[in-house]
């Protein structure tokens, strides 16, 4: 099957076109030493010598020779081409048993290291990024299918209720009240899916402008202040009093806000949450740190997936889309996100690029 697979294949051919077009030119080159070895043994032997033997020995030589060339050619040729179309019968097979089973195949490698070797570490690479992809597809659809039915069911429980119950003007309020709610809950979720969308597009670089990082923060803590308050959290902003950035300031505001709520919702009740802005050598970078329970370092790949939750029952509010956001900005932005450990508590820092030189704040 190999085999004729080889002989079918078009780098055979291209070999045997390659491999006939150098057989003529050794042709030519024999062809010349013939005629110019004759030409030298009549030169010395004479017309009338006889030379007929010498002349067949070297006929029969040559043709020794051509028909040797060409079976090397020809046995090369093939052994290449196999090796060739080995490799590619090889990935062609992993495909097909993708196609019918899923990607838990992978391309197998030889370890000869060489450029087959190469190509097929770079599909594996390729199928493992797939498949994660296609794993967190499936974790947000299901996440997304638990997160509208608790909402949707609240609401079909309350209008069935209400739709079997006698008219009355202030449960009918309160229902409207409460399902108003619910429906602006659902709506606030699709809307942060397709904004996260819009931001990974990159559709928001045209509102790219020069901005001062800590006046935004200052804006951002001073609009948190008030629930900071509620659950006698100390909210501070501190390092240097201007940091130039570049970037779209709506977007910034959104996600350090989310970082913000974050480290108040999940730090100490009664502890502090800290913003520091700070200009660095490389650009610039803000911090948010709380003193809460953190997050553990076998879940801090994930926490930026979208709808994904360290309460994995998902009783608790919120839609786990907000440091999916965070990551989207950031990412937008080319800024690196990190998190660490605070002692007790969690430090989420975004250092920025360097800010465009020849630029004013905003």
């Amino acid at each position: 099957m190999l085999l004729a697979n080889t002989l079918r294949s078009s780098t055979f051919r291209l070999a045997l076109i390659a491999i006939a077009i150098f057989g003529l030119i050794v042709a030519a080159i024999m062809a010349y030493v013939y005629v110019g070895t004759l030409a030298y043994v009549r030169s010395r032997v004479g017309d009338a010598g006889d030379h007929s033997g010498f002349v067949a020995m070297l006929e029969l030589a040559t043709i020794a020779v051509a028909v040797l060339l060409f079976v090397l050619s020809g046995v090369a040729a093939v052994l290449v081409t196999r090796r060739t179309v080995g490799r590619i019968e090889e990935i062609n097979a992993t495909s097909r048993a993708i196609m019918l089973s899923g990607l838990d195949r992978r391309i197998p490698l030889r370890g000869s290291h060489d450029e087959w070797d190469r190509v097929a570490e770079n599909l594996n690479q390729m199928l493992d990024r797939i498949e994660t992809l296609m794993g967190e597809v499936k974790q947000v659809s299901d996440n997304v299918a638990h997160d509208l039915r608790t909402p949707l069911t609240r609401m079909r429980g309350r209008l069935e209720k209400a739709y079997h119950a006698p008219r009355n003007d202030a449960a009918d309020a309160a229902l409207i009240g409460d399902t108003i709610a619910d429906l602006d809950a659902v709506l606030g979720m699709f809307a942060s899916i397709t904004r996260i969308s819009e931001i990974e597009t990159r559709a928001r670089r045209s509102a790219f402008r020069p901005l001062d990082l800590a006046e935004i923060a200052g804006e951002v803590v001073e609009l948190y202040d008030a629930a900071a308050e509620q659950v006698a959290t100390r909210l501070s902003l501190t390092g240097e009093r201007e940091v130039a950035v570049t970037g779209d300031r709506d977007l910034l505001f959104d996600a350090i806000a989310n970082l913000v709520d974050n480290a108040i919702k999940h730090g100490r009740p009664g502890g502090k949450v800290t913003v520091i802005c700070q200009g660095t050598e490389s650009g610039a970078s803000i911090t948010i740190a709380d003193d809460g329970e953190g997050i553990p370092a076998d879940q801090r790949d994930h926490v930026f997936k979208r709808f994904y939750r360290l309460e994995q029952s998902r009783y608790t509010p919120g839609n786990g889309l907000g440091l999916s956001l965070v990551a989207a900005v950031a990412r937008l932005h080319g800024a690196e996100i990190m998190l660490h450990d605070n002692d007790p508590g969690l430090k989420v820092r975004l250092d920025f690029p360097p800010h465009r030189l020849g630029t004013q704040l905003a």
